[in-house]
């Protein structure tokens, strides 16, 4: 019988993943002491999102997507996946997951249509309800649906491993690092697809080291370092969490020295004409810098600002963790 999931049924979860309590041991070998991959995780990812996973080399994410897999058993904790507890129904909890890891693996002698369908085969979908050429034309490979794999350039090999994902039709498809190595062009071809998908009801997870990628595509970001959660937000409360920003003024004539009304703020000159502020908005209103200036005897021609990144959240928040 297909694995396949409707995720239009009206008995959908409100929660894609719903994770508590998880953590990964993984026992002390040779001369390698135990580790803690994972301490103690909790995660909610909504239906219908794209979820960003965030953090540095050797955080745990690789950890937490082969516990979702099924290729890595978890020490404690629960994971419920469209539903489905991974302890109770393994089966129905991995078919809800589709996995696009980030190595690329295929026959070269076989070509993407038949890729797919041996694909499907092995979920047990039943050729008659296979959608090959559907997939394949969705991610802008059906005109290459019978040429061997091996002719295929790395951006198109890594459209067909999100293809191969979803023969089953999982409600949730997970993207460990998809776009690395991958050239502009390809990235945002790739980020397209991703986004047809998502707009179909398919739930995303992506882990990725392009920090303002995730900043544009993710409507939820978690951040893990050491095995430990320590923030996880909408993209924007998490943009607005950083502490510092920073605000440029142009004068309306050359500055000879900062006046003494303004060397409180510590600002920095950069020009003849230009002051540059860093502030913490919660400790220190910009309005009273720029009354300021004014009371100084200088008038303001334009002002532009830095806006706090991910890559800003992201450094402050691993640092401290």
């Amino acid at each position: 019988m297909s694995e396949s999931l409707d995720t239009n049924s009206e008995c959908v979860p409100d929660l894609a993943i719903e994770i508590k309590g998880l953590s990964k041991i993984y026992a002390a070998s040779g001369k390698s002491p135990e580790k803690k991959a994972l301490d103690n995780i909790d995660l909610a990812i909504p239906r219908g999102c794209i979820f960003g996973l965030l953090g540095p080399n050797g955080a745990g994410k690789s950890t937490l997507i082969n516990i979702l897999a099924g290729l890595v058993s978890k020490s404690s904790g629960s994971v419920r996946v469209w539903n489905s507890d991974l302890d109770e129904d393994e089966r129905q909890a991995k078919a809800s997951i589709g996995i696009v890891p980030q190595e690329t693996n295929f026959d070269p002698f076989f070509t993407p249509a038949q890729i797919m369908d041996i694909q499907a085969g092995f979920f047990g979908v039943p050729k008659a309800e296979r959608k090959t050429q559907e997939l394949l034309e969705l991610v802008g490979l059906s005109d290459k649906s019978d040429s061997y794999t091996r002719g295929l350039s790395g951006g198109m090999r890594r459209r067909l491993m999100v293809a191969k994902a979803m023969v089953h039709q999982p409600p949730i498809l997970v993207l460990d690092e998809p776009t690395a190595g991958v050239d502009i062009e390809l990235r945002q071809q790739l980020w397209r697809n991703v986004r047809a998908l998502n707009k179909q009801g398919v739930t995303i997870l992506l882990t990725t080291h392009y920090l303002e990628e995730a900043e544009e595509m993710c409507d939820r970001i978690a951040i893990i370092n050491h095995g430990k959660i320590i923030a996880h937000d909408d993209t924007a409360s998490l943009l607005s969490t950083i502490e510092n920003k920073e605000v440029k003024f142009v004068l309306d004539r050359d500055i000879a020295e900062i006046p003494k009304r303004l060397v409180a703020f510590n600002p920095e000159q950069q020009g003849k004409r230009t002051l540059s502020l860093r502030y913490a908005p919660s400790e220190q209103p910009v309005g009273e810098f720029i009354d300021a200036i004014q009371k100084a005897g200088y008038f303001i021609n334009d002002i532009t600002t830095d806006e706090s990144d991910l890559e800003d959240v992201f450094l402050q928040m691993t640092r401290q963790g």
